[in-house]
């Protein structure tokens, strides 16, 4: 865990520390008495179309490679919410930066919570099986999340069938779960759930229809009789992992946020600057109130 946390702060400080270097970059001066060679002379530009800003195709140059920024270009913010802060990136403002920070710390974040989720799963899957159906022979298939919830609140699951291989009768303790789910059966579809109706009645059999498909099966058995240490362990893993699954949610919806801002950053960019973050022009809004106190004549 610290080192996850660690490559994550390492992540956003490296981040953090190349803003400057990039928003402050300047050209290496020449030192006296060097002489440069002179470059090739430039040919001369077009004119300003609507993929340029000033008559000048801006390029961003990897290596070999140069991808022109298109400030009028429709892919500018899809890009962005493609991958964050490509677009501001495109349209030369340094504050892609933060976006990609963000992007980096959510994900590590993501993948992080994500990990402990399936930790903490398999550490309550383990002590069920380990300790609260290992009194119960035969195979411990894994179950459904409400399985496992359901032995939070119950110490043992009860029977399915209190007489096998004869008439099936279902668990009749209501301390354990399937004793309550026979209980809810009765009441709900029973007039008196404390009378039982004649077993060929429609009400009978909606009732044992009803914990038949709720009931826990035998080969899913389980008891914490003797065991409440343990059961309170499993209480307190299953809550770390509820948690880390909310977390991991929460990087996630993070994540998705940071895409959508910075999309609607470069779009906003491009219809309210009509070129270049920082290159193009810069935009004023004015506005006139009709009130004589602001220096409007009234109306006689």
């Amino acid at each position: 865990m610290p080192a996850r946390h660690a490559l994550i702060a390492a992540y956003a400080a490296a981040c953090i520390a190349l803003a400057p270097c990039c928003a402050n970059a300047q050209p290496v001066p020449q030192p006296a008495g060097v002489s440069m060679p002179a470059w090739p002379a430039v040919p001369a530009v077009p004119a300003a179309s609507a993929d340029t800003v000033a008559g000048i195709a801006r390029k961003i140059r990897i290596g070999p490679i140069a991808i022109p920024r298109r400030d009028s270009s429709w892919w500018v913010p899809l890009a962005s919410a493609a991958v964050p802060g490509t677009g501001q990136a495109l349209l030369g403002q340094h504050r892609f930066i933060a976006y990609l920070a963000v992007e980096g710390f959510a994900f590590l974040g993501y993948l992080d919570q994500h990990a402990e989720q399936l930790r903490e799963r398999d550490r309550f899957q383990s002590l069920a099986s380990d300790v609260a159906r290992s009194l119960f022979p035969g195979d411990r298939p894994v179950g459904q999340w409400a399985y496992y919830e359901s032995m939070e609140h119950y110490i043992e699951s009860g029977v399915f069938n209190l007489v096998p291989g004869g008439t099936f009768t279902p668990e009749v303790d209501i301390t354990s779960y399937n004793g309550a789910a026979w209980l809810l059966a009765r009441q709900t579809y029973w007039s008196n759930p404390n009378v039982q109706p004649d077993p060929a009645s429609s009400e009978y059999r909606k009732a044992l229809a009803f914990y038949v498909a709720r009931a826990v099966q035998p080969q899913f058995r389980w008891s914490w009789r003797n065991a409440q240490l343990e059961q309170d362990v499993y209480v307190q893993t299953i809550e770390r992992a509820n948690q880390a699954s909310r977390d991991a949610r929460l990087q996630l919806g993070l994540l998705i946020a940071n895409h959508l801002l910075s999309m609607v950053d470069a779009y906003v960019t491009l219809r309210v600057h009509g070129g270049l973050g920082a290159g193009g022009s810069p935009t004023s809004l004015s506005a006139t109130i009709p009130w004589a106190p602001f220096g409007r004549p009234s109306q006689p």
